[in-house]
This record gives structure tokens, sequence and C-alpha cells, in this order.
């Protein structure tokens, strides 16, 4: 019997109990409608990069409104670094020493007629939607999406989403103007784009702002499609329960952004043109066009907030705010200059903080008290049990998560507590990470040494991670290795750390 027949079974005997009764978790009042659900993901935002968490240079008043009206957790974690794996995480509740996605993984080049999408989920995988789909809802993913392109077993309508829009495959991702976007397995092609290369660059600034636009814009900016699919999506199935994912591709590069949104920071910064010499594309004004995609982001999350009032859906809709991993260092990107993730070290691509420590707000009026601030330690493979909270049904067995639906309830005293967290990723050589309680436990360049060392930091003490304690804590070294140690093995070659120096790639 697969994860999602035996959650069936569950549910089904859940949902039999005569009412009165308590369910097989927190019970439903019968009074009410399942709640709405809108989980909204950001691609390579930085820990410090929304005005509520102490960002000063960019405008997010939508997104700080939603905090203020909410809570916000101070130590909440991605699923991976990079994108495809922390999604993956993300809707299967696990995390990447157990899940199937561990790595982005590319199925095709980067040519226009090359195949579209990353490796797929398997078709045995157990998603959230197809956790909430028993209960009668309508589930919708809109973004970039990257867990199976075209036809593939990992394609949202495969796994559990009635409803996709947007981009199948990270690559294509990498061009806010690009020739289309997917609709369910239809083709939209999109009026004005046409193909360019991602990763051009120049060998001395174009001379006029108008060049740039008719060089590395089209007609029709993608994020501006994927907003007005998901407000369709809303007003479409608005007497719910509906699941929303808005997977926004802001503000991973490439830096493209509609003339009018760079004006509103244009004459803000001091910036140098980008070339294009770091990758992805060239920009007369980086810093600006960085922080005018946040805040153009920022202004779409404000279109889903105002819609949910008009539709007078606020007291039975939660939403939640992500990021799927740390600010970018490539691109054009300067994330010293806008402190993107504070004090944190490193940044997307690395397990230390901040590649990995990320923003989480849930606003849910009139239950969650507005205002808040937590420390409790959270992933996003904690999103999926929260839900299963949330609907009150138990969670699916066999994941890493537990639900901090007591943390938004205020019933801190009730709130179960990880014994640890763990990350892996496989670039640079291979790294692992491990939260536990205050301590943080990273292995890094683990390919090129038989027994790479364990580095032990203290985050309270030592939060920048500047500090290896290892040789004065050989106990906690050794519980966090156990962990490490722990992990299942992959099926994917090239995800399971065996040492180069024996051949393995």
């Amino acid at each position: 019997m697969t994860r999602r027949q035996l959650f069936a079974v569950t549910v089904t005997a859940c949902l039999i109990i005569p009412i009165g009764m308590t369910g097989c978790n927190t019970p439903v009042d019968e009074q009410l409608p399942y709640p709405n659900i809108i989980y909204i993901l950001a691609d390579d935002l930085g820990y410090r990069e929304l005005g509520v968490y102490g960002q000063t240079k960019i405008q997010t008043p939508r997104i700080d409104e939603l905090a203020a009206n909410g809570i916000a957790f101070s130590q909440h974690y991605s699923g991976s670094p990079v994108c495809a794996p922390s999604r993956g995480t993300f809707l299967t509740g696990r995390h990447t020493g157990n899940g199937y996605i561990r790595d982005n993984k590319e199925m095709g080049g980067w040519g226009p007629d090359e195949p579209e999408g990353q490796l797929p989920l398997p078709p045995g995988e157990f998603t959230i939607a197809e956790m909430l789909e028993p209960l009668g809802y309508v589930s919708g993913f809109v973004g970039k999406w990257g867990l199976g392109g075209p036809e593939s077993t990992g394609h949202p309508n495969a796994q559990g989403f009635q409803h996709f829009y947007g981009y199948l495959c990270q690559r294509v991702a990498h061009n806010y103007y690009p020739t289309h976007l997917w609709h369910n397995d239809k083709v939209d092609s999109l009026e004005g784009n046409t193909y360019f290369s991602a990763h051009q660059r120049l060998t001395e600034p174009l001379a006029t702002d108008a060049a740039y636009a008719e060089a590395y814009e089209g007609g029709t900016y993608a994020p501006d499609k994927m907003i007005d699919s998901a407000l369709e999506f809303i007003r479409e199935n608005q007497n719910g329960p509906f699941f929303l994912t808005f997977a926004t591709p802001v503000p991973h590069l490439a830096l493209q952004v509609p003339g009018e949104s760079v004006a509103e920071y244009k004459d803000q910064f001091d910036d140098q043109p980008y070339l294009g010499q770091n990758g992805y594309l060239p920009h007369p004004y980086p810093n600006a066009a960085y922080a005018a995609m946040i805040t153009r982001m920022d202004g779409d999350i404000g279109k889903l907030i105002d819609l949910i009032d008009e539709l007078e859906l606020t007291q039975n809709t939660i939403i939640m705010f992500s990021s799927d991993n740390g600010t970018t260092y490539t691109g054009g990107v300067d994330a010293s200059f806008f402190n993107s993730v504070g004090d944190l070290r490193g940044l997307k691509g690395s397990v230390f903080e901040g590649g990995i420590r990320v923003p989480m707000i849930v606003s849910w009026p009139g239950t969650i008290e507005a205002g808040r601030w937590t420390d409790h330690i959270s992933a996003n493979w904690d999103i999926m049990p929260t839900i299963a909270g949330i609907v009150g049904i138990e969670s699916p067995e066999n994941i890493d998560g537990i639900s901090f639906l007591p943390t938004l309830k205020g019933q801190v005293d009730s709130q179960p507590q990880h014994e640890s967290l763990y990350w892996e990723y496989h670039a640079f050589k291979g790294m692992q990470a491990v939260r536990m309680g205050d301590w943080k436990a990273v292995r890094q360049r683990i390919r090129t040494q038989v027994d790479s060392p364990v580095e032990l930091y203290n985050l309270i003490d030592d939060p920048s991670e500047m500090h290896d304690v290892a040789a004065d804590h050989p106990d906690i070294v050794a519980a966090t290795r156990a962990i490490m140690d722990a992990r299942t093995w992959s099926d994917v070659e090239g995800w399971n750390f065996v040492p180069e120096v024996t051949g393995s790639k």
C-alpha cells in the first residue's frame, strides 16, 4: 500500500466519526467550513530583505502588514539552500535526508528546444494537495514548480493540484519574459516575448535605458500573468475550501522588472551597470532592479490580501509567507549592500545560516493574535503537519515535520519541539548540517575527505557561526554526526557523499 493509499484510508476513518465526537487529531468545529490556506513562497529572498525583518532599503509594506496582523518566526528554516529540494520538503514533509528530491537535477539543457524540467517527483510521492483532497479542497499551484516537466510523474496535476499556472522548469524561470508559461498541460504563449539566452553578457554598458529594455525585456512580464492566475483561482473557488501555493519566482535572477518599478528606486542608489560578468543578464541599475523586483512582489501579495478581504474570506483564510532559501551570491545581486542576511554566515548554496534561515509569517485573523514574534525552531517540512492540524486530521506517517499549530494559537507550553533539524546539499564538494537546540553542526567538502570533520557552533553565543567549538564538545559532535549518518540512501547517483578519492562521481 502506497503512502497516499494508506493516508486515504486513515482520513476516511476520521471523517466517518459521528458529529460531536473527537476526530483523529484536533477536532474541527462542525459549524465552520474548513479554512482556506494560501502558502506564498518567495524565491531566493534573504532573511533580512523584508522591512519587518530589519530591511531599510527595500520597501515591503504589504508583507510587513501581514506580519503585523499575525505572527513572525525568528528561527524558521528552508528545506534546502537551493530551489527544487526546498520545494520538495515543503510539499512532502520530509527533509533532504529522507526525501526523494535532494538537489537540483536537470533533465535538459539551456537551448530553446531542450526538454523542460528537473528530476520529477515519483508517482508514489504524497503531497499536501493529496492530503487535503479527501476533505474537499481544490488545490492550485501558481508560480515556479521545478519538480517535474511536461508529461512527467512530477507534473503538478499528477501530484494533487487541480490547477497549475507558471513555470514547470527552473531553467526557463531564469527569464521573466519567457516565450511561454504552462496552464496545466497546455502551453500559454506570452505576447511580445522571444527566446534569448539567460546568460548573456556585455563588454560595455548599452547607451540608453531604452536599449536595455529592447535587448532584455519583452511584451509580457511573467509575474504579472501569474498573479492574475492566482487571483482568478481564488475567485473561482471562493466558496472553498481551497489550498493555493503561490510560488513567485521573485527575486531569483535574472534582474528583470518593468521600468516603472525600477523608477521607484533609480535615484536612491549610486548604481553601476552590471554587465553580466557574474552570470545572468545585464542590467543598468542592478540594485534598483533588485529592490524593485521585491517591492513589486510585495504589491502582488497585497493584491491577494485585498481580494481575500473583498470576498469577505479574511476570518477563514490562513496566509503563510516564506522563502525557499537565502539570497543569491551571483548575477549582479549585492547582498552586502542590502544587508540581505544580516550577520548570518553564507548565502544561497550554503548550509550555514544565511543560506537556509528564512522569513516565516503566518496571518489568520481571529485565531492568531496579531503582532507576535516567536523563536520556535521550525522548517518548511513542518508545513504539512501544521496544515493537517489546522484541518483536524492526523499527519501522514513517515514524515519529518512537526506541527507548529500550538505556536500559532499561542499555546507555547504544548508546542512539541524538534530534537534536530537536518540538511544536506551536494554542490561545492558536498555538505551537511544539523540544528540541535542551540547547537549547529556543519560538515563541508565531504567528497574530498574520507572523514570530513564536524564543525560546531553555538547559535546563541555565535549566531554568525564564526567560532568552531567542536574540540570543546565531543559529545555534541558525536550526537550530531550520528544524525548526519542516519540519512537514508538515495537512489540518485551522486547524492550519497561517496568521497571522490574512491573514484565515484
